[in-house]
């Protein structure tokens, strides 16, 4: 695990994902308007960032009415003109990722749930390009998910799992279980419950980063790979 220096986090916001007339949450359909990531080495310390807004799905008034935080729009907005974040096509998105992942030999991408952003980031490339393109990241990166590697570390934790029950973050299950969402896992690691996860895709990478170095350092058997 980690055998080279770098490692890539990536997280994605989507839009898309209601289907009427029943309006139920269809994530299998996500379409990607934000991304951000950040390159690191194994300390977690951040070499390169950067923080894209979708043109093709942000710029489309009625697929970002399905955006779960579309009232964060105008907050986008100001952000691309103050050059915090870059209005960009998904194509030149993915060349300048290419470009960060060759310039740092990066093999390794993380991202929390990391499913997800994979199947957003396909769903929107192949609607973009028309499947001219059907595959935003190359056949020989390895995917991470912080998800699964929580599950199995955080999930291991006496504490945690207490943690959990003292402040209700429980599953709604017949038999609850311990929820691993990114904010309630970096709220135990910081000891802060008022944290809120921003919801915005490199900010969020920066909490999955804590996330992810909590996992590493703790010396547990786990399982990291997306696909294994």
């Amino acid at each position: 695990m980690f055998e080279n220096e770098f490692l890539i986090g990536i997280d994605t916001e989507t839009s898309n994902s209601l289907v009427s007339p029943e309006n139920k949450l269809d994530l299998s359909q996500s379409l990607v308007y934000d991304v951000g990531w950040q390159v690191i080495d194994r300390q977690g310390r951040p070499y390169k960032k950067r923080s894209y807004v979708v043109a093709e799905i942000f710029l489309d008034k009625e697929l970002m009415q399905s955006a779960y935080f579309k009232d964060k729009i105008p907050q986008y907005w100001e952000d691309i003109k103050n050059g915090k974040r870059i209005l960009a096509t998904l194509l030149n998105i993915r060349k300048q990722f290419l470009i960060d992942r060759k310039k740092y030999n990066v093999k390794g991408v993380f991202a929390h749930n990391a499913y997800f952003d994979l199947k957003a980031l396909n769903n929107t490339m192949r609607l973009v390009t028309g499947s001219k393109y059907r595959f935003f990241f190359p056949r020989s990166v390895e995917l991470w998910d912080t998800l699964k590697m929580s599950r199995d570390v955080f999930g291991a934790e006496k504490k945690y799992t207490l943690f959990c029950d003292k402040h209700g973050f429980k599953t709604n299950h017949k038999i609850p279980q311990n929820r691993y969402t990114a904010e309630i896992l970096y709220r135990y690691i910081k000891g802060n419950l008022d944290f809120e996860e921003s919801h915005t895709g490199l900010e969020d990478v920066e909490i999955e980063t804590e996330i992810l170095l909590y996992c590493l350092n703790s010396n547990k058997k786990m399982r990291w790979l997306l696909f294994e």
